[in-house]
């Protein structure tokens, strides 16, 4: 594309998303924290999704001092439902480093941003761009979808090999005068017009530039790898009675789910009914003995990787103490008070039951 081409490809697209960019309430800032709080939810997550869960968590969190200082249980609790724990984990990390090293300051220099918790290149250079104006373009799926469009790239926007191929294209069209605008223009055309199955072509404001448009090659991109089919995992769980309260048990603080509260139970064996793999799994999870006495639910529940299918049962307590390998907390609670703890989507398929 020639220097005169580039120009009046950034014109037209920054003039279409002054006009058109919806009003997204960290979009009428410059603070860095706000905007990176939004980034962090943005990811593999709609923006509708979003919006409300972004006004809760800054009503409580109102500043990343507000952040770093909070118990991690408040910070789960306040993102419940919004799924992928691992990325407020991090951010409530993030945020105790920057007040302890930057003095709640954060930082727009690169090396320094990028080597906080949970801060890859997507967010790194969101965040610089947007709240610092530093000339980092932004590579995202609406970015990737928008690229191999108007670029006609061959790569596959799925597969681990290809970001970089990616990142140059986008680096090259980033307007470096206005880059906060250019790469939330970039993003925004993705989100309403370059969409993955029906793209608005005519309504395009980069459509003459658009070499998939020029030859009718649209619907061929973006290419994609084909996936794995996604294993399904059948499960029991049982909700333990014990003198009108309930077990709840809590996950390590790392890995899938880190730091939420859960009821015990786990993956059947083969051909093992779903009421003996219930009792099983709570003996070798907690050391009790239970007699499961009727089912609740069966719940079916999708994460990124696999797919579950559990049956939910009423179990009675008849023996034991309950003991757990490493420092995992437990409690008994009462039905009333579960609205206090953070637990997973799928466990509130089946909670509203219990109550």
């Amino acid at each position: 594309m020639t220097a005169g081409g580039l120009d009046r490809l950034r014109r037209r697209l920054l003039a279409w998303y002054g006009r058109n960019a919806r009003p997204l309430p960290w979009r009428q800032t410059r603070d860095p924290y706000p905007i990176w709080v939004s980034e962090v939810m943005a990811q593999q997550t709609q923006i509708k999704t979003v919006v409300p869960y972004y006004h809760r968590f800054m009503n409580r969190f109102e500043t990343v001092g507000h952040l770093a200082a909070a118990d991690s249980q408040e910070v789960l609790k306040t993102w419940e439902g919004l799924g992928y724990y691992g990325r407020a984990r991090n951010l409530h990390r993030a945020a105790q480093v920057v007040v302890d090293r930057w003095n709640g300051e954060i930082p727009d220099d690169w090396d320094q941003f990028h080597s906080l918790p949970g801060v890859g290149d997507y967010i790194a250079s969101a965040v610089l761009s947007i709240a610092f104006g530093r000339p980092y373009a932004v590579v995202d799926g609406n970015v990737k979808r928008v690229l191999s469009r108007l670029q006609k790239i061959d790569i596959p926007v799925n597969g681990s090999g290809g970001h970089r191929a990616f990142q140059a294209a986008a680096q090259s069209l980033l307007d470096p005068s206005d880059s906060a605008m250019f790469n939330q223009a970039m993003m925004e055309l993705g989100a309403l017009i370059c969409s993955p199955r029906t793209p608005k072509c005519d309504a395009c404001p980069i459509r003459d530039f658009c070499l998939a448009r020029k030859q009718g090659m649209v619907d061929l991109y973006p290419r994609r790898e084909k996936r794995r089919p996604v294993p399904e995992y059948r499960i029991a769980l049982g909700v333990v009675r014990k003198n009108g309260r309930v077990l709840i048990t809590r996950r390590k603080p790392e890995g899938l789910l880190g730091g939420l509260w859960e009821f015990p139970g786990g993956k059947l064996l083969a051909d093992e009914p779903p009421e003996q793999a219930c009792a099983r799994k709570i003996r070798e999870a907690v050391n009790l003995e239970v007699e499961v006495t009727s089912k609740i639910a069966r719940i079916r529940h999708a994460y990124t990787h696999f797919k579950i299918v559990a049956d939910v049962f009423w179990c009675r307590y008849v023996s034991g103490r309950v003991r757990r390998n490493g420092p995992v907390a437990h409690q008994w609670i009462r039905v009333g008070e579960i609205d206090q703890y953070p637990f997973p989507g799928a466990n509130h398929k089946f909670i509203p039951l219990l109550k």
